[in-house]
């Protein structure tokens, strides 16, 4: 079964999927991983900052990894890169 959700891009991810925001359709049940690469499919660029992002789904930080998550149609995933500041 599967979903639609909203993907939020910010700062650089932003500019590395060239868009703010989406709506895409993935299974329901899923990780937190998997969803990463359901999204970087769409924008392979995203690839370059996997290892810096900061991944939230319904506003809750998640790490990237084997958590398994049940997402509902109008779930929030943000995409977060680092922030540079000073």
């Amino acid at each position: 079964m599967s979903c639609k959700v909203t993907v939020l891009y910010f700062a650089r991810s932003a500019e590395l999927a060239g868009l703010r925001t989406e709506v895409i359709s993935v299974p329901q049940q899923i990780t937190s991983l998997q969803l990463w690469k359901e999204i970087v499919k769409r924008h392979s660029s995203l690839a370059d900052i996997e290892d810096q992002v900061i991944f939230a789904i319904c506003q809750e930080y998640v790490p990237l990894g084997d958590q398994q998550f049940i997402l509902h149609t109008g779930d929030e995933v943000a995409i977060i890169p680092p922030l540079s500041g000073g």
